[in-house]
């Protein structure tokens, strides 16, 4: 799964390297690759159809907002991150979602997942599971079971 962006802002920096910041539109599902282009680039064939509801707005997703800022503050706890919680507190829940999704420091495998999400709900409920096995595998070591 990929998605496909729009350039909003690019600029070049000293060193002749280039920072590019995308606005993603739609996801697709890679059907074919194709040869690499001269430059090295990646070329694939995009299937979009799986992914058609990425062009409507989204609407407010059923996710326990309380329960997702409170797994990330554990979680940004926990990998000493920064966050303007005012910030996070005011933000629509899709953009604070797709914020979280897109900015924390999760494996290639968990960015996929996210990634792969059928709407922004899903995406909401797998980060909070995210959030909370991180802060669990840093706990205090003592488990909830009983050992006899």
């Amino acid at each position: 799964t990929g998605c496909a962006g729009r350039i909003v802002s690019f600029a070049e920096t000293d060193d002749g390297r280039y920072f590019i910041t995308l606005k993603g539109l739609c996801r697709f599902t890679v059907m074919d690759e194709l040869a690499l282009h001269a430059d090295g680039f990646r070329r694939i064939v995009p299937d979009y159809s799986a992914f058609v509801a990425d062009y409507d707005p989204p609407e407010e997703p059923a996710v326990d907002r309380a329960r997702l800022i409170a797994a990330a503050r554990s979680y940004l706890t926990v990998k000493e991150i920064g966050c303007d919680w005012q910030a996070a507190d005011a933000a629509p829940l899709p953009a604070l979602i797709t914020t979280f999704a897109m900015t924390c420091p999760f494996e290639p495998r968990e960015k996929q997942a996210l990634l792969e999400c059928a709407d922004v709900a899903a995406r909401g409920d797998m980060l909070i599971s995210l959030f909370e096995m991180a802060a669990l595998g840093h706990g205090d070591g003592t488990s909830s079971r009983s050992h006899h």
